[in-house]
C-alpha cells in the first residue's frame, strides 16, 4: 500500500508472511545481484535459527546467479525435500531462461541491475534502477506455471505506473565497436542502416572514431588492419591486441588473456568464506597487476590434467565453467590466428612485453596518478579509481592501464594493470603526441 524505503527488508518479511499464511509451494524470489542474494540468504538463515521461528514451516534457500558453480544452479531445480519449502532467491536470470519446477509464490523486488555505455567518456554504468512494467509481468508468469500461484510486488501501484512500458534493448545502451565494425565490414553505413530499434547516433558515432583510433576504418572504409579484425569475434580492441601479439613476441598469452576476459568472471565470491579465498589466491597474485594475475590463473588451469580441473578449480574458488568456456574461446581465437596468418610465439619470461602489447588496444584506457591519489583518464581527462577487487587496490601507481570503467556510486577502473609512463610513447608515438602523459613533465 505504501511505498517502501528498503525492499530487501520487505522482500524478507514477505517470505515470511508467505510461509506462515500461504499453502505448500516454493517461493521465487527477483533481486538485483549477487551480494544481495547472499546477504539476504544470510538473514533468512539466521532467523530460522531463531527460537520463534518453531513450528513454522522448514525453508531451504538456494541463490541462483550466472557466476554460480554448475552443481550449485542445479540445486535449484531438484525437487524440494518433504516437508520443507525452496526460497529461490536469483536475478532477473530466471525471468525468462529457465522454469523452476514447484514454485508457486513469485516476490518480485521491481529492481534490476543494468550495464548502459555512456558516449563520450567510455564508461559503463552499472545501477541499481526500477524494472519494466513489462518485465514486471514477465515475472509475475513464473508463479504457478504448474498450479495456481500468486505474485507479490513490494512496490505499489503509482510506483508500477512510473516505470517504463518496455525495457530499453542492449544495442540502445551498449558499446557499439564490434557492431559497427561488422557493418562496415560489409560495406553498410552504421549512420544511415535501418536498425530495428535504432541505437542513439552518439554511440554510433562514437563506435566510429574509436574505430578510426585503432586503426580499422579509414574515410568510412575498412583498412587492412580492419578487415583483419573483423575476422575476430570480439571487442575490437582485443582483436587488435592479438593482432599486434606477433610484434611483442606473445601471441600464446595474449591468446589465453584475451579468452579469459572474454568470459565472466572466474573468483567465486562466497561472503563466509572471503579471507579463506583471498589468502589462496595470493598465489597467482602479480605485482604487474590484473591481467598477469588472470594470465596465471588461467595458464595454471590448462597446465592441470583435464579430469582434475573441476577440483583444482573447487580447491582455488574459481568458477570452473568460466575457465571451460576460456579454453574453447582459445581453441577457436587461435585457429582464427592461424587463419590471418599469426605465427605462435611466447614471452612468458618477459611479461613487459605483454603489457606493452595490451596497450596496442586499450591505448584509450590509460589513467595517470594525480596528487591528490586519485587517477585521471588521459584521453578523456576523468576522475577514476582503482576498483576494491583489484590486486592493485591500496597501491597507487604512477601509471596504469584497465579494461573498464564502471560506475557504483565511484567511477572506478576494472582489470587494471601497472604500466611505465614511456610506454605509450615507445607504442603509439602518434597517440601519445595528442595525449601527453603529464606525469612525465
Amino acid at each position: 500500500q505504501e511505498p517502501q524505503e528498503d525492499y530487501l527488508f520487505s522482500c524478507l518479511v514477505t517470505i515470511f508472511q508467505i510461509n506462515r499464511t500461504a499453502p505448500n509451494g516454493d517461493i521465487l524470489v527477483f533481486l538485483t545481484g549477487q551480494e544481495e542474494i547472499e546477504a539476504l540468504a544470510t538473514n533468512i538463515r539466521l532467523i530460522m535459527k531463531d527460537p520463534e521461528f518453531t513450528g513454522q514451516h522448514p525453508m531451504r534457500v538456494y541463490p541462483l546467479y550466472a557466476s554460480l558453480s554448475t552443481a550449485k544452479q542445479l540445486d535449484v531445480f531438484r525437487p524440494s525435500v518433504p516437508d520443507t519449502r525452496k526460497v529461490i532467491l536469483s536475478t532477473n536470470i530466471a525471468e525468462t531462461s529457465v522454469t523452476i519446477s514447484g514454485v508457486r509464490y513469485v516476490v518480485d523486488s521491481g529492481m534490476v541491475k543494468t550495464r548502459t555505455h555512456q558516449a563520450g567518456t567510455g564508461m559503463d554504468l552499472l545501477k541499481v534502477q526500477h524494472i519494466s512494467q513489462a518485465q514486471s509481468w514477465q515475472r509475475a508468469g513464473r508463479a504457478g506455471r504448474e498450479a495456481e500461484g500468486a505474485c507479490y510486488r513490494v512496490y505499489t501501484v503509482k510506483e508500477y505506473n512510473k516505470m517504463m512500458k518496455n525495457t530499453v534493448p542492449e544495442i540502445q545502451r551498449c558499446n557499439l565497436s564490434s557492431v559497427v565494425l561488422q557493418l562496415t565490414a560489409i560495406n553498410i553505413n552504421p549512420l544511415t542502416f535501418d536498425f530495428l530499434d535504432r541505437p542513439p547516433t552518439e554511440l554510433v558515432k562514437e563506435a566510429v572514431h574509436h574505430l578510426g583510433q585503432l586503426g580499422a576504418v579509414e574515410d568510412d572504409r575498412l583498412t587492412d588492419l580492419g578487415r583483419q579484425m573483423a575476422q575476430f569475434p570480439l571487442n575490437p580492441a582485443f582483436s587488435k591486441i592479438l593482432l599486434a601479439a606477433n610484434n611483442f613476441k606473445c601471441l600464446d598469452e595474449m591468446l589465453s588473456l584475451v579468452s579469459v576476459l572474454s568470459s565472466e568472471g572466474v573468483f567465486v565470491n562466497i561472503p563466509s568464506k572471503r579471507e579463506e579465498a583471498k589468502a589462496i589466491w595470493e598465489k597467482f597474485k602479480s605485482p604487474c597487476g590484473d591481467h598477469i594475475t588472470l594470465l596465471n590463473i588461467f595458464q595454471s588451469y590448462r597446465s592441470k590434467k583435464e579430469k582434475n580441473r573441476r577440483k583444482w578449480c573447487f580447491d582455488n574458488f574459481l568458477v570452473g565453467r568460466n575457465l571451460e568456456y576460456a579454453e574453447e574461446v582459445r581453441g577457436q581465437l587461435k585457429r582464427l590466428c592461424e587463419r590471418v596468418g599469426l605465427a605462435s610465439s611466447s614471452s612468458q619470461h618477459k611479461l613487459d612485453n605483454v603489457r606493452k602489447c595490451l596497450i596496442t588496444g586499450l591505448f584509450a584506457n590509460i589513467a595517470e596518478l594525480q596528487r591528490e591519489k586519485h587517477y585521471l583518464t588521459v584521453a578523456t581527462r576523468q576522475q577514476v579509481h582503482i576498483h576494491p577487487s583489484s590486486t592493485l587496490w591500496g597501491g597507487l601507481p604512477d601509471c596504469v592501464l584497465y579494461t573498464e570503467l564502471v560506475q557504483t556510486g565511484k567511477c572506478y577502473m576494472r582489470n587494471v594493470t601497472r604500466i611505465e609512463p614511456e610506454w605509450l610513447q615507445e607504442v603509439l608515438p602518434s597517440y601519445a603526441k595528442l595525449h601527453p602523459l603529464r606525469i612525465l613533465d
